[in-house]
């Protein structure tokens, strides 16, 4: 790691600046560099103090920035500089996110640089593309289980061609994310093999314990994230000669984080995919990183001064990029992913607002917003400089995540409103309109997830089954008022590949052996590119929703609004089905409203406030509204509404 600078952050950022200035004394970018280090080496050196010996590790991962640096070319370095005089390109009305496989959108990497026209038209600045790194052969939990985090699977290119798409996307107008798995690694990584091979070095990057004493303790209090496939958290292994940490999977081995080198490694694969051109890195499982007996082992404080140090580490290398934090985890935890107390500003720019996508779909099923208004009021803010990223559907299963205090505020049971919900969108439940299907049912502790696409969980697919015409117009409508509150709600809004052409279910992942046991992948098909340029003159389903969103993503770039740095104020009047957003902003605000039924509703002009009485605009329709007279509300209306200039 080098030889351990004085202590004390004063002294060490002292001597690391000029460690660094020796790395860079020939490089051009070197006073970028060094400016960096003056804003984010305090961040980093405390980021490092809270979990390590900080003398002795930075001048490891000054070094790590030194190399990843100098490595960096001409073009993302003139992208450093125009994102550090940007830094809220992520935050702005006019940010929309796409979501999508590589192979199941277009094939391979090349294939994608030929249909960023299509993403330019839907209006999309910001593409994640699932994980595209070197997985393990065979099952491989979606490609989160990496082999090896510096190469692209070899189906969809080289990491040549990722470096060119980049290039195109950003050429375009789009920013490119990239999954990095945190917690855990495939068993044949490199540095599992290793591991295996009996080297020490390498056997202390993981989890190992001879017997099963204190795995044990750990199982005590540890919960099962795949229970029906993968139960409890430890695998023997007979290379290791012992147990290894496995929350996930037996073949997903958990890092040892209290390890430096495990820090340095993933601070230096950062800074590489950083310089193929990735934008955002969103940080898988980061959640599960930190091990505590006696607790469920996510969500620990070390967690987030661990992120701290790695977002600095990349702030001073590669500024232009940011993080996004998979953490689906409840709302007394999720906004520290954030930055909270000390960590405030100053770990993740992202991360995913679970709660708004569950409490969307309850609030369609219940016809109900009162619960989704409960549970939002409880979020603590979020700094000014971070985003939710807001999204309907993912690649995952939905967790019904309700909490039972915020339940019994409205009146309700917390377990029976999630079977509930289970029930409804397996189309389990008298009257459901949904199609979907139950996902890892414990029959412990009751808990069903639901998988299914965007479209049949609204109603499409139901709708065309029974070739119910009606039904079909109001699952069209349901599905675009429930992208409308996405994309109103505020943040960076996430449209999943294939809903905005309202593609269904698929049932050819049955067909797939490494598929057939997750049904997950239903709701995960292959991009129907004919259905897209059927929707340019059929005027069918496809072509609706598809320029429903689109008037929706128009209307939201006029909104400064929806900037991301405005909170949301959710509420709900006497009507449980008339659900109202509340966003302030000294350029004028925004109030939203959205019915959540197939009937028409009395909206009362009173919920409209801050907004006058007189005449407003509703920006996706442009219709004028005036407020002298009854304000009906078509069934799953989505209004935005400001003053009338």
């Amino acid at each position: 790691m080098g030889e351990p600078v004085p202590a004390g952050p004063s002294a060490a950022l002292a001597a690391g600046r000029r460690r660094l200035a020796d790395h860079l004394a020939d490089d051009p970018g070197a006073i970028d560099v060094l400016t960096r280090f003056e804003r984010w080496g305090e961040d980093l050196w405390h980021g490092l103090a809270a979990v390590y010996d900080a003398d002795v590790v930075l001048p490891a991962v000054i070094d790590v920035i030194a190399s990843v640096h100098r490595d960096r070319r001409p073009a993302l370095r003139q992208r450093d500089r125009e994102r550090t005089l940007r830094p809220d390109w992520f935050q702005s009305a006019d940010a929309l996110g796409y979501v999508a496989y590589a192979d199941q959108f277009a094939g391979d990497l090349p294939g994608i640089r030929q249909r960023i026209d299509y993403l330019r038209g839907l209006g999309v600045t910001y593409l994640h593309l699932m994980p595209l790194l070197t997985p393990r052969p065979g099952a491989n939990d979606g490609g989160y289980a990496v082999m090896d985090y510096r190469s692209v699977r070899s189906d969809l290119g080289t990491m040549d061609d990722l470096a060119d798409l980049a290039a195109d996307l950003h050429a375009s107008g789009i920013s490119l994310t990239l999954d990095l798995v945190l917690n855990h690694v495939a068993r044949e990584h490199a540095w599992a093999v290793a591991a295996k091979a009996g080297e020490p070095r390498y056997r202390d990057y993981f989890y190992v314990y001879p017997d099963r004493t204190i795995p044990d303790e750990y199982e005590a209090t540890l919960p099962e994230v795949f229970p029906a496939f993968a139960p409890g958290n430890f695998t023997w292994d007979d290379a290791l000669d012992g147990w290894v940490w496995t929350t996930f999977n037996e073949w997903q081995w958990d890092l040892n984080w209290g390890n430096p080198d495990v820090f340095l490694e993933f601070a230096d694969i950062i800074g590489f995919l950083a310089n193929q051109g990735a934008d955002c890195i969103r940080l898988d499982a980061i959640a599960f990183t930190w091990k505590r007996l006696g607790t469920n082992c996510q969500n620990q404080p070390e967690v987030h001064a661990l992120t701290q140090g790695l977002r600095a580490a990349a702030r001073i290398m590669a500024p232009s990029l940011i993080f996004k934090a998979e953490a689906i985890v409840g709302p007394q935890d999720v906004v520290a992913y954030l930055g909270q107390g000390e960590h405030a500003g100053k770990v993740s720019e992202l991360a995913y607002h679970n709660s708004l996508m569950v409490q969307i779909w309850s609030a369609l099923a219940a016809r109900d917003g009162r619960l989704l208004a409960t549970a939002l009021s409880r979020f603590a803010p979020i700094p000014v400089t971070s985003a939710w990223a807001t999204y309907l559907r993912c690649h995952d299963d939905i967790g019904w995540a309700i909490d039972d205090a915020d339940a019994a505020e409205v009146g309700w049971n917390g377990y029976d409103h999630r079977a509930f919900l289970a029930d409804f969108y397996a189309g389990d439940f008298e009257g459901s309109f949904a199609r979907g299907m139950h996902f890892q049912s414990n029959p412990e502790t009751g808990d069903r997830r639901t998988s299914g696409s965007a479209a049949s969980l609204a109603g499409v697919e139901a709708a065309i089954e029974t070739g119910n015409p009606a039904a079909l117009e109001t699952a069209i409508q349901r599905l675009t008022c429930a992208y409308a509150m996405v994309l109103g709600f505020g943040g960076l809004p996430l449209i999943y590949m294939g809903d905005e052409l309202a593609m269904l279910n698929d049932h050819e992942y049955l067909d797939d052996p490494e598929k057939a046991a997750d049904n997950r992948w239903m709701h995960r098909p292959a991009m129907d590119w004919s259905l897209a340029e059927e929707r340019r003159s059929t005027g069918g389903v496809a072509d609706r929703v598809f320029q429903a969103i689109t008037r929706l993503v128009a209307a939201r770039r006029g909104l400064p609004a929806l900037h991301a740095s405005v909170s949301t104020e959710v509420v709900v009047g006497d009507d449980p089905a008339v659900l109202v957003f509340r966003r302030r902003h000294a350029a004028g605000s925004i109030v939203q409203a959205y019915n959540l039924s197939e009937s028409t509703r009395v909206l009362w002009p009173g919920l409209l406030a801050p907004l006058p009485a007189g005449h407003l605009l509703e920006h996706v329709s442009g219709e004028v509204i005036d407020l002298s007279l009854p304000v009906v509300l078509p069934p799953y209306a989505a209004w935005w509404l400001t003053t009338q200039e």
